[in-house]
């Protein structure tokens, strides 16, 4: 009982430590109203009724009338004062205060009253009896619509059994017992025992709640001791106790108990004083917890002692690679494969080891990986230690700051594929060597006739013009022989403008009539809108070549009869074909669909190959669609076909779009030359015969002409004199420099000397163009020459005078 007693002392003094805590962050009690702020704006009949039908105990004052008189007391009111309506109405409720109300009090009433701002207070007032009580004041001014002050309104409340000694025990302890009931983690108190040696050797259960035996899983446990509850409870628990009962030192700790089946997470605390030696403990069953825990821990650890056996088994490159480009941690494939240590690769970057043909795709793949995209078969050479070089395909997958790669090594592959493409090369060279030598035998069987008969001192004048004519006209079939064979092999040097492909599929669509024949119906799915939408940057000639020979190869799978639909669209992808990944970008996709046989599927791959045919003898060469094939791949683009037997074939030819270009208008074609202009020309040809013909065909047109058989004594001819020639014709394939270079040096030297090239055949125009300089290609008539050659010394006539 004396126990009891001294709780309830130290609990009495806890609240009111409490309440003197409140009492001075409540301050004076007084709430001001922020700026603009009204505490009420209510009708009057609204405030009235509200006021009488509550059951707290509420009063409302005049402030307008002398001495801010009581206007309204509600039935709650006049119970908790004891007088009636009668005797409170007229009256300053300052006549409810008596001798021990407390004057700071009474001036906090009058203070905010004064400075019309709500208050709330706690003061002694009196009944009618004369009895005194707590009485909590809340007083708050209401203003009307216009923010006139219109009464004081007040609400009470008798706390006086909240502010004595037992009625703040009795609010206590209802509260903690509340809690002590509620808390769904298991709380009790115990009472720990110990030997002479000071040694905790057990612990009674004082106090429990309800959830201690949900926790536990024992029951009844109160005022027993723990060594009768759980016989072989771990020494641990009691050493763990008796150290908070003896020191003071809370503990937070989570432990299992074997003999209990059960892990807890435990916070204890010493309670009461210490000759009692009393720990209360609050703990939670975290038992499926720790079970989950351990479960993912031994996942986790399996699948890292998975991965740490594929990253020390595997024979694949692994390495994790830093963003800014410096490996981090590599395997030991490294060794095994390529010689280096793992020590020699951490530390490098990235791109230290690749070989320097590879560097711009390996760099162009870790900006692709820095972007947070992931890699898939980046083929690069990677340097071994002895100095060597193996193929690796690499895939990549980045993660925060950093990424993780593997490379696979495809040396053996890669041999072989160039293996397959050089007997692919070597096949195609015996169709292409057969099918040039068939093709050129029938043409010079033409020229040779023709010649032979042209020698025949009797020939009358009627066929000399005719076997001239057919001389002149194999010669053209042979020059489109050679730009088909150039354009498959991309050697033909294209010369690309800027056109709209609408209006060139339109312009060969006049003729497309006349190439299929009647029985054919063509069907033109041209998009709607401006056409400035659908501009490639391509050779129009070879563009309108293809085209033509879509169109024929079209007609012969339909047999002269059926339906051919020409559709036109902008496209962002070009599909996967022939080994080639998918590619985006912004195109421009012309499609040739017919409802002819079809393409066997074994012919799908051939059917670009050049001389391949599946037409009986006579009905083609087989260059067709090679020419096709070769314009889109030199111009950028790619070429699709889409075919099943009896259901007709779709090809597809994508180039990329451009947006067009504001050229000049056409130029003017110089008019005929007449014999002795005297333009100066300086010829520049290897071969002696072309040079021979081309200075002898130069000077009967009659040009003034030196010849230079390469270009260091072009060079020279031009520095004997400044003005000394006004045009240069120039072949491209020549030893020593080549007619680029020849042509760049010139232009360097003496910018307003204009330069023609020549060339039937050039890898340096396929690869690089160009370069702005005029082309005359190979095979070409004496007229083509000479405009060619008259319109560049007009063009550079009046960029002189444009310059002056």
């Amino acid at each position: 009982m004396d126990a009891e007693t001294e709780r309830l002392r130290r609990r009495e003094r806890e609240l009111e430590e409490r309440v003197a805590m409140l009492e001075a962050r409540l301050g004076d009690g007084l709430r001001q109203p922020e700026q603009g702020q009204r505490t009420s704006a209510a009708s009057t009949d609204l405030l009235f009724t509200a006021a009488e039908k509550t059951r707290m105990p509420q009063i409302i004052t005049d402030p307008n009338l002398p001495d801010n008189p009581i206007v309204f007391a509600n039935r709650a009111f006049q119970n908790l004062c004891g007088y009636d309506a009668a005797e409170l109405i007229g009256r300053n409720c300052r006549f409810l205060q008596g001798r021990d109300t407390d004057p700071a009090d009474v001036a906090k009433v009058r203070d905010a009253v004064a400075a019309r701002r709500d208050v709330v207070v706690e003061i002694l007032n009196y009944h009618r009896d004369g009895t005194s009580f707590i009485n909590e004041l809340y007083i708050s001014p209401v203003f009307d619509p216009a923010g006139q002050l219109r009464y004081f309104f007040a609400s009470q409340l008798d706390i006086t059994r909240f502010r004595t000694t037992e009625g703040i025990l009795a609010e206590s302890e209802a509260r903690y017992r509340a809690l002590f009931d509620a808390v769904d983690s298991g709380f009790c108190v115990v009472e720990m025992r110990f030997d002479a040696n000071d040694r905790a050797v057990d612990y009674r259960f004082v106090e429990l709640n309800p959830a201690f035996a949900a926790q536990t899983g024992l029951h009844e446990a109160a005022g027993r001791w723990a060594s009768d509850l759980v016989p072989n409870l771990e020494r641990s628990w009691f050493d763990t106790y008796g150290e908070v009962a003896r020191t003071g030192q809370p503990v937070r700790f989570e432990s299992g108990s074997v003999a209990m089946g059960r892990y807890f997470d435990v916070h204890a605390l010493r309670v009461g004083e210490p000759e009692q030696h009393r720990v209360a403990i609050l703990f939670n069953d975290i038992t499926d917890r720790r079970r989950l825990e351990n479960h993912l821990e031994a996942t986790a650890q399996e699948r890292a002692d998975e991965r740490d056996m594929v990253w020390r088994a595997s024979r694949d490159l692994f390495v994790v690679c830093g963003l800014d480009g410096i490996f981090r941690k590599a395997n030991a494939a490294w060794t095994e494969l390529l010689g280096w240590g793992a020590d020699e690769v951490v530390g490098a970057r990235f791109d230290a080891l690749v070989h320097p043909d590879d560097l711009p795709e390996a760099a162009a793949a870790f900006e692709r990986v820095s972007g947070g995209l992931h890699l898939q078969d980046v083929d690069v050479r990677v340097r071994t230690k002895d100095g060597g070089f193996r193929w690796m395909s690499w895939n990549a997958i980045p993660r925060g700051d950093h990424f993780y790669a593997a490379g696979r090594d495809v040396t053996e592959r890669r041999a072989l594929e160039e293996q397959l493409r050089q007997s692919q090369k070597l096949e195609a060279v015996g169709q292409l060597t057969g099918g040039v030598a068939h093709d050129f035998n029938n043409l010079l069987t033409v020229i040779k006739s023709s010649t032979d008969l042209l020698k025949r001192p009797d020939l009358a004048e009627e066929r000399r013009i005719r076997y001239v004519g057919a001389i002149s006209d194999t010669v053209d079939r042979a020059a489109k022989l050679t730009g088909q064979l150039l354009a498959f092999a991309r050697r033909q040097a294209l010369r690309p403008e800027t056109f709209a492909v609408d209006r060139a599929v339109l312009a060969v669509s006049d003729m497309v009539g006349t190439l299929t024949g009647s029985r054919v119906r063509v069907e033109l799915d041209l998009p709607e809108g401006d056409s400035l939408d659908l501009h490639v940057n391509a050779d129009p000639s070879q563009f309108d070549t293809a085209l033509v020979n879509l169109v024929v190869n079209a007609r012969d799978a339909m047999d002269g009869q059926g339906n051919l639909r020409i559709r036109l669209r902008r496209t962002t992808v070009i599909p996967a074909v022939r080994a080639h990944p998918r590619q985006r970008g912004d195109f421009v996709a012309v499609s040739l669909s017919d409802t002819g046989s079809g393409i066997a599927p074994e012919n799908l791959e051939r059917i670009f190959e050049p001389f391949f045919t599946t037409k009986t003898v006579g009905q083609g060469t087989g260059l067709g669609l090679s020419q096709v094939f070769g314009f889109a791949k030199q111009s950028g683009g790619e070429i699709t076909v889409e075919s099943a037997l009896g259901e007709g074939t779709t090809f597809t030819l994508y180039l990329p779009r451009v947006a067009p270009s504001h050229a000049a208008g056409p130029v003017e074609e110089p008019e005929a030359l007449a014999d002795g202009h005297g333009t100066r020309v300086l010829v520049v040809e290897d071969n002696l015969d072309v040079g021979a013909f081309a200075e002898q065909a130069l000077r009967e047109l009659g040009y003034n002409t030196v010849w230079a058989v390469d270009a260091e004594r072009a060079l020279a001819e031009i520095e004997r004199g400044p003005t000394r020639f006004e045009v240069v014709f120039s072949d491209v394939m020549m030893p020593g420099m080549n007619g680029v270079e020849l042509a760049g040096v010139i232009r360097r030297r003496r910018p307003d000397l204009p330069v023609v090239l020549t060339s039937g055949y050039s890898d340096v125009l396929a690869a690089e163009g160009t370069h702005g300089f005029d082309l005359l290609p190979k095979p070409y008539s004496v007229a083509d020459l000479s405009r060619i050659l008259r319109r560049a010394v007009q063009e550079a006539a009046a960029d002189r005078r444009g310059r002056t």
